[in-house]
């Protein structure tokens, strides 16, 4: 029986390029895969006359050859097709892999380290002003003696001779192929005839890493500082993971945090809250002084602008916030307490003149 045309079978044109022969062979090798139609032998046989017509197109030499002779062109010089779906996989592995997700040991092994975190625990002046802390951490990192390969130096790292240094091995299971890590290398890939003294093979050590770590003003709990390349090393090649530093501020004697502006309670007297006058209040730098208006009640908040905490990232800083709490006088003299009588009664009279001042507005006096 004669051959279908192989441009035909894959649905291009004579003139196609490869990666339209290779897309239209992905889109025919998807929809008569033997896993998407179990037990359909025709379904099989244009899976296998789609690989054969790929094999042939995909080769600039033997396509031209086949433009030339037919399939008279390539009969002969060294193709004879594929015997099985299980052949047709083995040859294509890069498709199968990229297109299915399995199959070939193309793909880069290379993974990155994995993230570490650090918890920091910082006074709030620190949070509030920046800070530069030096902290230790456990981690595993790359063995300076052998510059992470496993070697002992001044000997070499050999690839695996089973896996081919895919450091993947292959079974079969009916139509596809499973892959496994390679038991003679451990899915390195490599194997090392004379491993490092000091990592004893692995390329990496236990070590207690000492970090500088720059903490920004304003910074608050839950903060997270990332530190790139600071984390687990990456096997094969692949990138070191990034260190978290995760922020922990102690509670301040003096100041309550509110998002970037600062609270301060600040006692003062009943004459001072009522005759007005200046006092001295805190800030983070040095003490300012504050103006109280005459008549100021207790649990009155008054702001400093500009006196808060700095914002990440930002030019914005919070204000401060000062509340005011009258103090009643407990341990009061005898002339204290006269006077205050005094004060009782003058105050008495006031109101009773306000309210015989309403009276007579009321009655049109």
């Amino acid at each position: 029986m004669s051959k279908r045309d192989y441009y035909e079978i894959l649905g291009v044109s004579r003139d196609a390029t490869e990666e339209e022969i290779k897309r239209a062979y992905r889109k025919l090798a998807f929809k008569y895969h033997p896993d998407r139609n179990p037990d359909d032998p025709e379904a099989e046989a244009k899976f296998k006359e789609a690989a054969e017509a790929y094999e042939v197109l995909r080769d600039p030499q033997k396509r031209a050859q086949y433009d030339r002779f037919g399939h008279a062109g390539v009969n002969g010089s060294g193709f004879e097709g594929f015997s099985s779906a299980e052949d047709i996989f083995s040859t294509f592995s890069d498709i199968f892999a990229e297109f299915f997700g399995f199959g070939g040991g193309s793909a880069s092994r290379a993974r990155p380290g994995a993230d570490l975190r650090y918890n920091l625990k910082i006074s709030f002046r620190e949070a509030a002003k920046g800070t530069e802390v030096e902290i230790k951490i456990p981690k595993r990192d790359r063995c300076d003696r052998c510059s992470g390969s496993g070697a002992e130096p001044g000997s070499s790292v050999e690839t695996c001779r089973q896996c081919g240094g895919r450091g993947q091995v292959y079974r079969s299971q009916g139509f596809f192929r499973v892959s496994m890590p390679c038991p003679m290398c451990n899915g390195r890939g490599e194997v090392i005839a004379n491993p490092c003294k000091r990592c004893k093979g692995q390329g990496v050590v236990h070590v207690n890493k000492k970090i500088q770590v720059r903490v920004p003003a304003g910074v608050d709990n839950g903060t997270r500082l990332r530190i790139r390349g600071e984390g687990e090393p990456g096997e094969f090649g692949g990138p070191p993971g990034d260190l978290y530093v995760v922020i922990y501020v102690e509670e301040d004697e003096v100041f309550r945090r509110q998002g970037q502006d600062l609270i301060i309670q600040q006692e003062i007297s009943f004459v001072q809250a009522a005759l007005g006058c200046k006092i001295e209040v805190p800030t983070l730098d040095d003490p300012i002084e504050l103006q109280i208006p005459k008549g100021t009640q207790s649990g009155k908040v008054l702001k400093i602008r500009g006196m808060g905490l700095p914002a990440l990232n930002s030019a914005y800083r919070g204000d401060l916030l000062v509340e005011v709490i009258v103090k009643t006088p407990t341990d009061l003299t005898k002339r204290q307490v006269e006077l205050l009588k005094e004060f009782e009664a003058i105050e008495k009279e006031k109101k009773k003149s306000r309210v015989k001042n309403i009276f007579r507005k009321v009655m049109g006096e």
